[in-house]
């Protein structure tokens, strides 16, 4: 039985990726006094999309050849290395952007907060496992007034190693007292989905432009649970959950799950959008 659903936060719940892709096109931009934000952050980032903080900004400094204009910053950002120079101009830039809770409203991804939000109600214990840092976590979920929807919200600062290491789903399960097979993962990046699946868990792969590639490249998970149409998100996590109890049981065709809810109906894809 399924009895916890946890999420991401960047690409999942909010469309945080590209923002932050964005940022990191600015950054650039301001570097080397270019007249436009330099498209290939973007497609680096694009890349790396997943990671942390810290892999991802080295990842787009050794791509795009960064190190020689951050090198002479490092003192004034006071930091040791060249990528941190370029976190810091891209956050405060991130920054500038969500601070207006609005910018973050209107980029959720509604139909995975609809699914959040009927879990939570039906009985079934929901979570947050994200790469991201605690502060601008929790400024998130506010704007979007998740808090009270969520029994456990984990970030960067609550593990050694970030994904795709499976550290922070499996301190999932250790803090709900779960197997992790009995644990449901929506993650959108390969990096995420390595981490889920890692740990044993079930998982669905929410596809976005930024990660639809690299889901199918990574062959991590099997293509038929991969989503590409946000809309269908609650089909699917029906879908896995009867599968899994047709797995673990025998059943042929449960009629109820830990959702608290029967196969999705007309009316149940409408409250999840």
């Amino acid at each position: 039985m399924i009895r916890a659903i946890m999420f991401d936060l960047d690409g999942v719940v909010v469309q945080s990726e590209k923002l932050k892709a964005q940022a990191y096109a600015m950054a650039v931009q301001r570097l080397r006094g270019l007249a436009e934000p330099d498209p290939r952050a973007i497609e680096a980032y694009r890349t790396i999309v997943g990671a942390s903080r810290e892999v991802a900004a080295q990842f787009v400094v050794d791509q795009l050849g960064l190190e020689p204009d951050l090198a002479p910053l490092m003192e004034k950002y006071g930091v040791s290395q060249p990528w941190q120079a370029l976190t810091e101009i891209r956050t405060a830039i991130y920054n500038d952007m969500v601070a207006d809770p609005q910018v973050l409203r209107d980029n959720q991804w509604p139909h995975t907060v609809g699914l959040l939000r009927l879990a939570k109600e039906s009985g079934c214990l929901t979570g947050l496992a994200t790469s991201s840092l605690r502060d601008m976590t929790l400024h998130a979920l506010r704007a979007l007034d998740l808090e009270r929807s969520l029994d456990l919200v984990l970030t960067r600062e609550d593990v050694e190693k970030p994904k795709p290491d499976p550290e922070i789903y499996l301190l999932a399960a250790q803090r709900f007292e779960l197997p992790p097979e009995e644990m449901l993962v929506v993650e959108d990046s390969p990096n995420g989905v390595r981490a889920a699946v890692a740990a044993g868990m079930n998982v669905i792969a929410f596809a976005t432009p930024f990660t639809v590639k690299g889901l199918h490249e990574s062959k991590v998970l099997d293509h038929k649970w991969i989503l590409h149409e946000s809309d269908k998100l609650l089909d699917m996590a029906q879908r896995v959950i009867r599968e899994h109890e047709r797995n673990v049981h025998g059943e042929k065709d449960p009629q109820q799950t830990r959702l608290g809810v029967p196969p999705a109906t007309e009316e149940d894809r409408a409250d999840a959008g």
